[in-house]
């Protein structure tokens, strides 16, 4: 009925251009409408540029439709989150764009339980905007101001350190390099790392709208960073997004680890040496490698496949249980912690694993099984074309294992593959990985001619 607003985490776009302080108040006043009158909310931000204007519409609005209003200043969304599931407020938003491009911003809507807004929540809220039926109370009626909570992001680090053994940790002396991405991960992770007796050097740590970097911790993003993690003899690195709610892991070796092979190591090390086998499954997308039933199997864990997008995950994990959940990106959700990934909670967990095995990383990284991943992209004209395509596919390879819940997803015995419609661009995504390069490439152009088919490329 109406036209979406919110892509795979929130509403995103370019500072001044589709993102300007009309469709900000617009959005603001529709969010504002959703929540209940009166209710407490808290509002974020990180450093990108324009966040500080934006911030002050939005809580204006909050308040011109009858919230009390507390501002919680820059920190990570798990921060936020963290704070919001914690100190009783009922929802929140986060300025972000996450690991978008510096010249992006957005808004991220967070519910009292510190998870991202379900979708029912979002279509309301877009047709809340698109009506424009924005609540305003009368005069009289209005909070006096925003109230600053000055600790949020000590309260956020403490509760960290509250569930690992920061005793086991500290004694092992670790030397680690925190890649920050120029927002507020510089704000908490150094702090953390201190608190856990680690020797940091930080690096992209100076908050800054034009960052050395650009936020998305990909592999040709970090190799500063990872030739520093090596060259200078580091255990390992921590590179974050510019929300820190990813952390993707750089090895001694100065090797980028793909976020869920990271994330099949937290998952053993939750099993195998903290003993959380209940509820005995583990939830992550599509997108991610089949290396973590392989694993996994082996200790009675199931692994339950959802969509791509965090919230998903999130709220499935919240549903049927599970003792973790991720995404291939670098968000790792830790359920006794909170529903949402969470940089700073996956960076304590990692050095809790080295200091129970006392291992390097890269020996962990070399016990898993070895694969051979490519992932690359299509531009495509409309969703309904990249729905075609993914028929094809799945008609093409019908005599493996399918998963059907977002594109396809193909199994084989030594390979897998995905093929889905991104939600945040007009893109075809498509991941191979298989046990040879020699494989993956061959299946690659195996795909790669069924798609130029139907898209006449």
């Amino acid at each position: 009925m109406y036209a979406r607003l919110f892509g795979t985490d929130g509403v995103r776009g370019v500072v001044n251009e589709n993102l300007n302080p009309e469709f900000i108040v617009r959005l603001a006043q529709a969010i504002g409408t959703y929540f209940q009158q009166g209710s407490r909310l808290l509002v974020g931000r990180d450093a990108r540029a324009g966040n500080e204007y934006i911030v002050r519409l939005v809580e204006g609005c909050l308040i011109a439709a009858g919230h009390k209003v507390f501002d919680a200043g820059e920190l990570p969304t798990p921060a936020l989150q963290y704070n919001i599931r914690n100190r009783g407020f009922d929802g929140g938003v986060m300025v972000t764009a996450s690991h978008n491009p510096p010249q992006y911003s957005g808004l991220k809507v967070v519910m009292a339980d510190g998870v991202e807004a379900p979708r029912e929540v979002e279509e309301e809220i877009e047709k809340i905007f698109w009506e424009t039926r924005f609540r305003r109370v009368k005069w009289f009626m209005l909070q006096r101001g925003f109230h600053v909570i000055s600790d949020a992001r000590d309260f956020y680090v403490n509760g960290i350190l509250e569930k690992v053994d920061v005793e086991k940790i500290r004694s092992r002396g670790f030397r680690v390099v925190a890649d920050c991405a120029n927002n507020v991960g510089a704000l908490t992770t150094p702090y953390l790392l201190r608190k856990l007796g680690v020797k940091v050097m930080s690096v992209n740590s100076h908050l800054s709208p034009i960052p050395y970097r650009e936020p998305e911790p990909v592999p040709e993003n970090l190799r500063d960073t990872a030739a520093i993690v090596r060259d200078l003899n580091f255990d390992l690195g921590v590179a974050h997004d510019g929300d820190a709610d990813r952390a993707i892991f750089i090895d001694d070796r100065g090797r980028v680890i793909p976020g869920d092979r990271s994330a099949t190591l937290l998952c053993r090390h939750l099993v195998v040496n903290r003993g959380e086998r209940e509820p005995a499954r583990v939830v992550t997308a599509v997108s991610s490698s089949t290396v973590i039933e392989d694993v996994l199997r082996e200790l009675g864990i199931e692994v339950v496949w959802t969509k791509v997008g965090s919230v998903g995950i999130a709220r499935k994990m919240m549903k049927i249980g599970a003792i973790a959940g991720f995404e291939e990106n670098g968000g790792f959700m830790y359920p006794p912690h909170q529903y949402v990934r969470d940089g700073g909670m996956s960076l304590a967990l990692m050095l809790e694993l080295l200091a129970t095995e006392k291992v390097k990383l890269s020996e962990l990284v070399d016990a898993l099984p070895k694969a051979y991943l490519i992932k690359t992209k299509v531009p495509i004209s409309s969703r309904e074309e990249a729905e075609r395509a993914v028929e094809e596919v799945r008609k093409r390879f019908r005599n493996i294992r399918q998963i059907n819940i977002d594109g396809v997803k193909g199994i084989g015995d030594d390979f897998w593959f995905l093929v889905r419609p991104s939600g945040t661009e007009p893109l075809l995504r498509i991941f191979v990985e298989a046990r040879s390069e020699e494989k993956a490439k061959e299946l690659l152009d195996e795909i790669m001619r069924v798609v130029k088919e139907v898209l006449k490329k």
